[in-house]
């Protein structure tokens, strides 16, 4: 005779819940595989430690939109070979999210909220991309526990950065809050680059690669504070 798990032990063996978690979006500009393989190698060269072995989120509406056809299956290739995961499809059509559902890819409708302050990877043909402007990434809602933001010029912070939580830029980061988790501005090699806070306690702050982690730093907490890079040492100094 069997017994029942949930007898001897008072609970279920699991349980499920709803949640929202912060997912990268690859959103397609363009149809051209070539491009987008460049592109997604470059993006992943210029942030590893952000896009290696992360989730993302494929939205094909911008394309159905221009009805320009993708090949569904070598794209989920260029974008593991890349170093990231598939997880889910957005925008598609009723032949796209067949097929991905044969690849074990979920359909992301507006009813699946599973990204927030998604990553914007726009594929576009390589020379368009060198001419393009750095663009500034706002935001105004707290970063929390777990979640990556990575911003492709400089990124502002209207709410607190929670310990747990990353924030990564090619250009500067500006916080007008506490900073509580991890901040990496210029990456992957601009020198140039400036954290701002208002208040830094933070786990690590990094810039250009350079980094110091909370035990390697002082600051006077609640006060506004600025790291730069100098002789490859960082440098905090109140504003």
């Amino acid at each position: 005779m069997s017994t029942d798990p949930r007898q001897l032990h008072g609970a279920a063996a699991l349980e499920i819940k709803t949640s929202t978690f912060s997912v990268p979006t690859l959103q397609l500009a363009s149809n051209d595989l070539e491009a987008i393989g460049q592109q997604l190698r470059q993006t992943v060269e210029k942030a590893p430690d952000f896009f290696i072995h992360s989730a993302v989120v494929l939205d094909v509406q911008a394309l159905n939109n221009k009805h320009l056809p993708i090949d569904l299956k070598k794209l989920c290739r260029l974008v593991r070979d890349a170093g990231m995961f598939p997880i889910g499809i957005r925008g598609g059509n009723e032949e796209q999210n067949s097929l991905a559902l044969k690849l074990a890819i979920p359909n992301y409708s507006t009813h699946h909220p599973v990204v927030a302050e998604p990553t914007k990877t726009k594929a576009v043909p390589p020379k368009q991309a060198l001419g393009s402007i750095p663009s500034v990434k706002l935001l105004t809602l707290p970063v929390r526990s777990g979640q990556r933001i990575y911003a492709e010029g400089d990124l502002i912070v209207m709410a607190p950065v929670s310990a747990g939580a990353e924030v990564i830029a090619e250009g500067n980061i500006h916080i007008y809050s506490s900073l509580r988790g991890r901040a990496l501005a210029g990456v992957p090699d601009n020198t140039e680059a400036r954290i701002f806070c208002s208040d830094l306690q933070a786990e690590l702050i990094s810039i250009a690669g350079n980094y110091q982690i909370s035990s390697n730093f002082t600051a006077p907490k609640g006060k506004p504070v600025q790291i730069y890079l100098q002789d490859q040492s960082l440098i905090i100094k109140d504003i």
